[in-house]
């Protein structure tokens, strides 16, 4: 949809710290569910505010939220791990059958935005907006109410994100995913994801996750420095930035040359 979300990391650790908060009080998971996925969605409701009717650029605004929610985070922890979550480690931990229930969620979500994207209004109102926003506006395309819809849709899968990664560390790190944005947006830009929007698939952006999750393990293994690997992570970013440039431009420059062909 032709924007970028820089407080994934940030929404994370809130929603996950609150959601073992709660746990801890309550000993019911549902509830600790329910409380992430609500946070993680208010989070990204005040994102699109920002963005839909103060017109705030999606990096200014998201920006901002990445402060506030680790400021939030940081201050109802006093900066503090919390430790001892006990069975809430069943999300990140746990199997069914042999198969560890992170795989089965993640399944699950992989398809369910693989339909939405190819097989529903919102996603082709998704791909024309992230296009051409000012056509997609003449086209009738309720686009302020389409962002409203996405942002959501991104908070329930950070909410997610939070239970799932809490629940791996065994503990509750107010800061925790600290630059997991960067790895997303990597990943998304890796599996063919344009910056600029109108241009991405479901697929693509699993293999990228695939790709950089695997890239990453082999940089460990050889044992490469922690702050090279940073380094190696923003060329490739760069790269697939300037790739993506450089389609799009081509792709332009043909369009106008046809355009201006003479009819036969």
């Amino acid at each position: 949809s032709g924007m970028l979300d820089l407080s994934s990391g940030a929404v994370l650790a809130l929603s996950g710290v609150i959601s073992i908060i709660v746990y801890k009080s309550t000993g019911s998971l549902v509830l600790a569910v329910i409380v992430a996925l609500v946070i993680a969605v208010v989070c990204n409701i005040i994102n699109a505010i920002m963005i839909t009717h103060l017109n705030a650029p999606p990096f200014i605004a998201t920006l901002v939220m990445q402060q506030a929610a680790r400021g939030v985070a940081l201050l109802i922890t006093n900066g503090q791990n919390i430790l001892q979550i006990k069975n809430y480690t069943i999300f990140g931990q746990g199997y069914i059958g042999a198969i560890p229930i992170s795989i089965i969620i993640t399944a699950v979500i992989t398809v369910a935005i693989w339909y939405i994207l190819r097989h529903t209004r919102l996603g082709r109102s998704l791909y024309a907006i992230g296009g051409n926003e000012e056509a997609s506006i003449a086209a009738g395309i309720t686009v302020k109410k389409n962002k409203y819809i996405v942002f959501m849709i991104n908070g329930v899968l950070v909410g997610i994100a939070g239970i799932l990664f809490m629940s791996r560390v065994n503990a509750g790190l107010p800061n925790g995913a600290i630059g997991y944005e960067m790895e997303g947006l990597t990943a998304a830009i890796v599996g063919g994801t344009s910056f600029s929007g109108g241009v991405g698939t479901t697929m693509g952006t699993l293999a990228g996750a695939f790709i950089i999750g695997c890239l990453n393990n082999i940089m460990n293994l050889i044992g490469v420095d922690s702050y090279v690997q940073q380094i190696v992570k923003a060329c490739i970013i760069a790269l697939a930035v300037i790739w993506d440039i450089r389609s799009k431009s081509k792709k332009t420059r043909k369009v106008i040359l046809v355009e201006d062909k003479p009819a036969a």
